[in-house]
């Protein structure tokens, strides 16, 4: 069996000036690269590539777009040479975390007025899903976000809503109005049928209770749109 220094290339054979890790620690993180940040994270390369020159690898076939890196799955991480289940794990976690934090960058309650300002506030949280996902953001009265929920997650093309769940939740935030968010993984921005069905369910739902269903945001990668905008609420 060969000796490991035999099949990869540490980070800590390379030249001081050359390392992430020391790089990071004598100039700060804004001066790496994207490959040396990536770097740090694989830690090793293997036989004759090193941690950077493997993470440079990587980022060219993601187009050197770390969203595009974001969408990948472990598989097809690890059909890069030299990228195990280990390692490709330990890179989408750390792109998830990237995703996460974005999306709580939100830490005041906004008070909703219109679409856009819905879109802006939670598109992040929809980037990067393959599957479809179904939330509900609950509004107070004055109309300040109270939480966003996931009601499901289901696959590409769509997800099932159980309206019980839905007012069961706003019920126990004691919401007073909700808006109807999910994605498509697809790139469409269309509302097909079932959207425009589960909406006006909601809404019935919603009279009896005195919960009013303000809007319908349909996101994806291209952007999004609004039921309410578009008439058809």
């Amino acid at each position: 069996m060969q000796q490991n220094s035999d099949i990869s290339h540490k980070i800590a054979d390379m030249a001081d000036g050359d390392r992430p890790r020391e790089k990071f620690l004598q100039r700060g993180k804004d001066a790496l690269s994207d490959a040396e940040l990536l770097a740090i994270l694989l830690a090793t390369g293997y036989k004759n590539v090193s941690a950077v020159d493997l993470a440079k690898q990587i980022l060219r076939g993601a187009n050197n777009d770390l969203f595009l890196l974001s969408r990948l799955t472990i598989k097809e991480l690890t059909n890069v040479k030299g990228i195990g289940e280990a390692k490709a794990l330990t890179i989408a976690a750390a792109l998830e975390l990237g995703r996460r934090r974005k999306n709580n960058e939100v830490v005041e309650k906004p008070k909703i007025t219109n679409s856009k300002q819905i879109y802006e506030l939670y598109k992040g949280s929809f980037q990067d899903l393959p599957h479809e996902e179904f939330r509900i953001l609950l509004l107070n009265q004055a109309n300040k976000v109270i939480g966003c929920e996931l009601i499901s997650r289901g696959g590409m093309a769509g997800t099932v809503v159980d309206v019980r769940i839905v007012f069961k939740i706003a019920l126990e935030r004691s919401a007073v109005s909700i808006v109807l968010m999910h994605n498509h993984p697809s790139g469409s921005l269309q509302p097909s049928t079932q959207d425009l069905d589960i909406t006006q369910k909601l809404k019935q739902g919603g009279s009896l209770l005195n919960i009013t269903v303000v809007d319908h945001l349909i996101f994806s990668d291209e952007g999004y749109t609004s039921l309410l905008d578009e008439g058809k609420m």
